[in-house]
Parts: C-alpha cells; structure tokens; sequence
C-alpha cells in the first residue's frame, strides 16, 4: 500500500545535536549526584514511574495518532513486528552478557584486589542508550514536536539510569570520579545513535517511514512495560508511586496540546 505521507526531513544537525546533549548531560549529572548522596529506592521508583508516563504519553499522544492516520497495515506490521524482535533479542544478549559478567567477576574477586569493569553491565547500558539515540532520531523524523517531547521523556529516562549505574559502579569498588567518567563515557552512545538514526532517515520515503515509525512505537513501547515499570515495581508498590506514572502521562499530554 502506498503512503501520501512526505519524504522525511531531518533536522539539522546543530538542532538534532542539541536536544542528544541534553539527556547525555542530565545522565551525567544524575551520576554525580548518585555519588554524592544516592537517592533511597523509593524516590527512584517514583522517578521510573514518571519516565515511564511520560514516555507512553508521547507514543499515545504523538507518534501512534500519525502511523495511525496512514493506513499502512503492511508496513506497520513489518515495523512493530521488527521492533519486537529486535528488543527481544537485545534483551537476551545483554543478559547473558550480565551472566558473565557476574562470573568473570566472582572469580575475579578472588584472585585480586583490583575492581575490574563490568564490562557486561556497560556494553548493556550502552546498547540501552544507543537505541535511545536511535529513537530520538525517528522522533525528529515524524516531526519536530514530537522528537522535541521524546527528547524531554529520554532525559528523564536517562536521569534515572544515570543514577541506577553510579551506584552499581560504586557498589562494585569504583571511585566516585572513576564512576562520573564511566558513566559519561557511555552517555556518548545516545549523540552516537541519534547521528545514525539522523543518517538513515535522511530521505527516506513514505513506506520506509512509516515502518521506522512503528519500529520505533514498539521499541518504546517495550521499553516502558519491559524495563521502566519493571524496574520501578522492584520497590512496593504504593498510591503514590503509582500517581507519579499518571501525572508524566497528564504532564505530557497537556504539553503536547498546548505545544
């Protein structure tokens, strides 16, 4: 089936620049301030809850109204049904990538004192945020409005990460500048993944849109109910809690109509 949806139109790479810098910067601030005074469990579930509102609020709001209205069935099909997969099989390689890691650890432990980078942790993290990057990317590409709210939803998501990994790093022996540098270092894998994703769309078609789109809606998708909220179930659930997630989502829907 044939689309009547335009070419996409990159933004500018000053602009796209831009808003990549400002989720890689809050991560890092989010570390510094993990090693300066970790924050307790429960106000890292309520941040979790928030990114993950926030984040279904654009899909709902932004990105499933446009892929929606085209009537592309096919390339919808194609698009999710390879985003799925493609999360899936992410997920199943960083976790035995985190099973080694727990093993090259463990028996580095006992042979030395030195703390060795977890490496499976790391390459996760960064597989995590390049396919933010990724996904920032195919926001700017179904409009500016809708890549300018992903980019705000991405911060939050990131902040949290930022904070979730300084503290793993110094749970495992790593100093607070080493554990700040580390975690800036993988920050880059979002500029990394939003320049790709910028290069790829670059001209693309219709059809070819619309599937990056719905690439991107189930990515996103899986990455609230699969990781977010996951994550943020790991603290006891309260009313509270649970309120943060509704109040991203009504924050970023009355964003979105008034934008």
């Amino acid at each position: 089936m044939l689309l009547t949806i335009p070419t996409a139109v990159s933004p500018p790479w000053t602009t796209l620049l831009g808003f990549s810098l400002l989720p890689a910067i809050v991560m890092i601030a989010g570390a510094a301030l993990a090693v300066w005074r970790a924050p307790g469990p429960k106000l890292r579930s309520a941040i979790l809850h928030f990114a993950a509102g926030v984040i279904f609020s654009v899909v709902a709001v932004e990105l499933l109204p446009d892929i929606v209205q085209h009537h592309a069935p096919y390339e919808v099909a194609i698009g999710f049904g390879l985003g799925v997969a493609t999360m899936l099989g992410l997920r199943y390689f960083t976790q035995r990538l985190e099973k080694q890691q727990e093993a090259t650890s463990e028996t580095a432990a006992t042979t030395s004192n030195a703390s060795p980078l977890p490496w499976g942790l790391l390459v996760a993290i960064g597989i995590d945020i390049l396919i933010d990057g990724l996904l920032l990317g195919i926001g700017f590409a179904a409009g500016a409005k809708e890549g300018t709210l992903l980019a705000i939803a991405l911060t939050i998501e990131l902040l949290s990460l930022g904070l979730a990994t300084a503290v793993e790093l110094r749970d495992g022996g790593h100093s607070k500048g080493r554990a700040v540098a580390i975690v800036a270092g993988t920050s880059l894998m979002l500029l990394l993944g939003a320049g790709i994703g910028n290069t790829v769309l670059r001209g693309a078609t219709g059809n070819l849109l619309e599937i990056v789109l719905s690439f991107g809606l189930a990515a996103l998708l899986f990455l609230v109910t699969e990781e977010l909220l996951t994550e943020a179930h790991e603290e006891t659930e309260t009313p509270l809690l649970t309120l943060a997630f509704f109040v991203g989502f009504l924050l970023f829907l009355l964003l979105g109509m008034v934008a």
